[in-house]
């Protein structure tokens, strides 16, 4: 008689099973916070008050390339300053690089450590009928394919006399509004999008705009300071030794990297300050300059130099148009669903269970529940090999034909318990 060895598998606690089943449906419970399930990109800080991008990393990147060259200016340069100039001179020249590099690092965090302007995503596509503010389907929209209802891609909204054309975003389910744009980094649409800039981390939008521009020019005029003190103590050994400018850097080699260095900053920086102020006294963003070329045809955002340097640097940062340490409304089950990644869902076609909350007792899924179960299961994952997942409506097109955690539970635990039965069949069989 050939013998086979047979393998059992423990059934998990039925308490911790109703646990489990508690913390994901139980209305009662501590519901989560908007940053905690946030589905963009970004990363938060201190429960939630500073909102990074998804490069977080890169901040500490710009943050030695700012204050590496500004230690050794202090370490080496410094003391020969002593020497050329009066004490307090001296010790004034260190204090401004030391407090000038301070203001840099928080000009740096303010751009990169708040909202730059997010627009809430919509929980559902916007109903047609509910377009009344003036607006107007585009012409390009060739109207409804197929039968099957549909918003238009683009619709045309006028600003300050001129035609402008708004595009939907199929991913936060909005027509966004002008000068506004979608970030692949973030995943966010964004108010008066600029750029996402990867030396700060972050999206530049309406609401950090002016911290940009003044981080960027504030590098700038930093660099300087530190190349223009470096060369006056050049200038200064080759004085004093009454030598030329190659044997002054080799008697103070640290002057000549922070010169080599700050100049090439100061170019990069510079350059950039020097096209975000064309970019102010133009009243454009840079996504606009690259993609639309206002300068062949009027630019509908333009007030005139004077208007526009008021609107970047005078006007009042509006509020930020998301509570991120609110806590979340609804109901747990949905707050869990919402939280998954990529917004995944329940199918509707899968029967919900009911659970006894006060008891911690499921009910028990019946034979036939479970082959639903488990052919709901089998035709996911043929369409996940294959890669023929059928697209869902523009209602909710981001959520595919996945079954949530307490089903793929269930339906687990009952496949344990059926196997763990025919095995006791079998053994008592044989």
């Amino acid at each position: 008689m050939q013998s086979s060895k047979m393998y059992t598998t423990k059934p998990l606690p039925q308490q911790q099973l109703s646990d489990s089943n508690r913390r994901i449906i139980d209305p009662n419970g501590p519901s989560p916070l908007v940053y905690q399930v946030w589905k963009g990109n970004n990363r938060f800080c201190l429960g939630g008050r500073l909102v990074f991008g998804p490069d977080l990393r890169s901040i500490f990147l710009t943050v030695f390339l700012i204050v590496m060259p500004v230690i050794l200016f202090c370490s080496f340069v410094s003391p020969k300053l002593h020497n050329e100039f009066p004490r307090s001179v001296a010790n004034l020249i260190i204090a401004i690089c030391v407090l000038f590099t301070v203001y840099v690092i928080i000009l740096l965090f303010l751009t990169s450590g708040r909202d730059p302007g997010i627009i809430p995503r919509n929980s559902h596509p916007p109903e047609p009928e509910d377009e009344g503010d003036g607006s107007s389907i585009s012409a390009d929209w060739p109207g409804n394919q197929n039968g099957a209802p549909s918003l238009p891609p683009i619709k045309e909204v006028v600003v300050n006399g001129m035609v402008v054309k708004v595009k939907y975003c199929q991913t936060c389910m909005l027509y966004r509004p002008p000068r506004c744009s979608h970030c692949s980094i973030c995943n966010n649409c964004v108010e008066r999008f600029d750029h996402h800039c990867p030396w700060v981390g972050q999206c530049i939008g309406k609401r950090n705009y002016r911290f940009f521009f003044m981080f960027v020019s504030s590098t700038t005029m930093l660099c300087l300071y530190v190349f223009a003190f470096c060369w006056v103590n050049i200038r200064k050994i080759m004085d004093a030794h009454d030598c030329n400018l190659w044997r002054a850097f080799l008697k103070c080699p640290v002057s000549g990297i922070l010169i080599l260095y700050t100049f090439v900053a100061a170019w990069f920086v510079g350059g950039l300050t020097a096209f975000h102020l064309y970019l102010i006294f133009t009243n454009q963003t840079t996504y606009e300059n690259f993609r639309y070329r206002y300068d062949g045809k009027m630019n509908p955002y333009n007030r005139g130099c004077a208007l526009n340097i008021v609107d970047i640097f005078f006007s009042k940062i509006p509020s930020s148009r998301n509570n991120f340490r609110a806590k979340v409304k609804g109901d747990s089950s949905s707050v869990f669903t919402t939280s998954m990644p990529l917004g995944h869902a329940m199918s509707p076609e899968i029967p919900k269970r009911s659970f006894d909350i006060e008891t911690g007792k499921r009910q028990a899924v019946a034979a036939e529940d479970f082959e639903d179960i488990q052919s709901q299961m089998e035709s996911v994952g043929g369409l996940e090999r294959c890669g023929t997942q059928p697209r869902r409506t523009n209602w909710d097109h981001k959520l595919n034909w996945e079954m949530s955690p307490d089903i793929r539970m269930l339906a687990g635990e009952f496949e344990m318990e059926r196997g763990f039965t025919e095995r006791q069949k079998i053994n008592g069989g044989l």
